[in-house]
């Protein structure tokens, strides 16, 4: 059975990543509004009521702005770690919240997921494999740069969401202060492009079909520069920049399939 993937969102101004099969769905993140969210997945012919949970990743507000009310409207389970609950400084929540722990997968119908450890500056970050059938689709977004768990991860996945926040020439030129300079580059800030396309090259297994890359800056990146950096190393894999604008189109991926675009 296949999985279906794809980016409702990507960027500081909102993050949240679609990964489901023909009955159930997950969401990882809800940094959109639950109108948008909405309207978003209604044009990719996707129902709201396949989604059976959200994963939150961390308490950064790109992470978490539109949950209350997209939890709250459709009376869904969430997921996240304590401490990320603790820093969240959400409202008292009118949804179930369960506890997210490393490593302890959470069967949501067919679906499984599991939160692994990840290193970035908030209180108890994690990123998410899904998995069905053997098909594995990773969430690999917001980290200051590859840990042990992220490239073992990855080089199962049949598919990615990865992150390549920026250009490290655009960075160092742009208009950020030195202080927010430092903080994007350091171990707990985001990937580069170069950062990325290293771990792809190097981890991506031959079984991959498809590398979504995400979480761009608006400043300091160009979807043209990372499109042409990665597509120059695809060797085969379909690669999508995801909008922080727009909603990506859906994607089917297999165990065996070839890639290509699909509508559910």
């Amino acid at each position: 059975m296949s999985l279906f993937i794809t980016s409702l969102n990507s960027g500081s101004n909102g993050n949240c990543y679609y990964i489901g099969n023909d009955t159930e769905a997950v969401l990882i993140d809800a940094g959109i509004s639950c109108r948008e969210t909405e309207r978003r997945m209604k044009r990719l012919g996707l129902s709201m009521e396949r989604v059976k949970a959200i994963f939150i990743s961390h308490e950064h507000s790109d992470h978490i702005r539109g949950l209350p009310q997209l939890a709250k409207q459709h009376y869904l389970p969430v997921y996240m770690t304590q401490q990320t609950w603790q820093h969240s400084r959400l409202p008292q929540p009118r949804y179930p919240v369960y506890p997210l722990r490393a490593y302890e997968p959470i069967c949501v119908g067919e679906l499984c997921v599991t939160a692994f450890p990840k290193w970035h500056d908030a209180s108890d970050p994690h990123s998410f494999i899904v998995t069905q059938g053997g098909v594995q689709v990773g969430v690999f977004t917001d980290i200051g740069a590859p840990c042990e768990h992220v490239v073992r991860h990855f080089s199962q996945c049949h598919a990615a969401f990865l992150e390549t926040n920026y250009d490290e020439d655009m960075l160092a030129l742009g208009r950020y202060p030195y202080v927010l300079k430092r903080r994007i580059q350091s171990d707990k800030g985001h990937l580069s492009n170069l950062q990325a396309l290293t771990l792809f090259r190097e981890h991506r297994p031959a079984h991959m079909s498809h590398l979504l890359l995400a979480h761009l800056s608006k400043d300091n990146n160009s979807p043209q520069v990372v499109s042409e950096l990665f597509n120059a190393h695809a060797d085969g894999v379909q690669v999508v920049v995801a909008s922080r604008y727009a909603e990506t189109p859906v994607f089917e991926v297999g165990a065996t399939h070839s890639p290509q675009t699909s509508v559910v």
